[in-house]
């Protein structure tokens, strides 16, 4: 019988316990923060940094978003976010996961039905970089790029185990037959087209640098998504890069649109973390505000 008492004491005990840090951890701690966060100078933040034009929520300074029309073609009167992995969705945040060393594609293999192939990030950065280019008139030429804006990647297979030996056969792993080759020979070699479906895994693998610019004309920012993929910041370069397009489109100086720009431009975090940016959906609607589209 003593037994009994003293185990139901120790069970009583523990859930008292249990009932406090419930009641403490489970309603007390969530509405002390949600207080808090209500105060003055953080109200704004704990509630999405949403930002309002003419009484309407139209997005938040946290997150970055698409300024499009019909079809999902860019809007040029607007200036264009950086890349993003999952559409600019909330709910489909994240990245690509590749990294440094994704830069052999995977070509579509003509015996699978529908296949559609997989590029490396490496290809995805110097197509995007060619088509930002076309579209600002700038060079979008980049180390380890080819002209037709692929990963400028040979594969080389040797006559000896180990690569070693001579030379038998390089191939442009990445531009697939018919494409001409961005290199006519590889030390003294024909450089040959890809073919989907044929196994390269054999041959050594070697980035080409080529001769483009260590600064390309086209911002690390215009060809990468973030690890969010809702980065809501571009830097001053890729800013000032599609500025002329977004003043003629308004009909309107180019220092004019410079000068917004400036004025959104956020420096360093404590003067040393980071670099510079911009925050896209801040200048979009100071440009609404200040110079509106003219009649068309």
């Amino acid at each position: 019988m003593n037994h009994f008492v003293s185990t139901l004491r120790q069970h009583w005990a523990a859930l008292r316990i249990l009932l406090i840090l419930a009641v403490i951890l489970g309603v007390g701690y969530p509405l002390f923060i949600t207080l808090v966060a209500q105060l003055p100078g953080l109200q704004s933040r704990a509630d999405g940094s949403l930002v309002s034009m003419n009484g309407k929520i139209v997005g938040s300074a946290e997150l970055g978003q698409s300024f499009t029309g019909a079809g999902g073609r860019a809007l040029p009167q607007y200036f264009e976010p950086r890349p993003s992995v999952g559409g600019y969705d909330p709910t489909a945040t994240g990245a690509s996961n590749l990294g440094p060393e994704s830069i052999v594609d995977e070509l579509p293999n003509p015996a699978v039905r529908g296949g559609t192939g997989t590029q490396s990030l490496l290809t995805q950065v110097c197509s995007r970089s060619l088509a930002i280019g076309k579209q600002f008139g700038v060079s979008g030429a980049r180390p380890y790029c080819t002209p037709d804006g692929v990963g400028a990647v040979l594969g080389v297979f040797w006559s000896g185990p180990g690569y070693a030996g001579h030379i038998t056969k390089v191939v442009s792993l990445n531009q697939e037959c018919p494409a001409k080759p961005f290199l006519a020979r590889y030390r003294g070699v024909p450089v040959h087209c890809a073919r989907g479906g044929v196994d390269y895994a054999k041959g050594q693998v070697i980035a080409v640098r080529g001769n483009a610019a260590v600064s390309p004309a086209v911002p690390a920012d215009a060809v990468t998504a973030s690890g969010s993929g809702l980065d809501p910041n571009i830097s001053p370069a890729f800013a000032n890069l599609q500025a002329p397009i977004v003043a003629r489109t308004r009909r309107i100086a180019v220092s004019q649109v410079d000068a917004l720009v400036r004025r959104y431009t956020t420096g360093r975090d404590l003067g040393f973390m980071g670099e510079p940016r911009v925050n896209v959906l801040e200048l979009n609607l100071a440009l609404d505000r200040q110079y509106p589209m003219p009649p068309s």
